[in-house]
């Protein structure tokens, strides 16, 4: 069943982020990801929760996703995510 992983980044040094962005989308590409939304416009329809920059990946699997985000392909890049914004993120099964 596919799988997504969902981020909510506050990007602290937008420059630098530029840089991420480049380096993660070949990763993502090397595990066959695909980007669902990149930081487009959110808005808050229940709660409190305000997320900064939203940004959805779906996998063909969640060892997938958890292989992608270990892996040497991706390391370069999540040092940067790491270095130029504060995030989170989780995996959850599609349906």
């Amino acid at each position: 069943m596919p799988a997504y992983v969902i981020f909510d980044i506050e990007v602290q040094n937008p420059e630098g982020y530029e840089g991420y962005k480049k380096l993660s989308s070949a990763a993502v590409a090397a595990y066959g990801g695909e980007f669902v939304v990149r930081g487009g416009q959110a808005e808050t329809l229940e709660g409190v929760w305000s997320p900064k920059r939203l940004v959805i990946l779906k996998f063909k699997d969640a060892a997938t996703a958890k292989a992608w985000i270990n892996s040497e392909e991706y390391r370069e890049a999540r040092a940067l995510r790491h270095q130029y914004a504060v995030s989170q993120a989780v995996v959850v099964d599609g349906v």
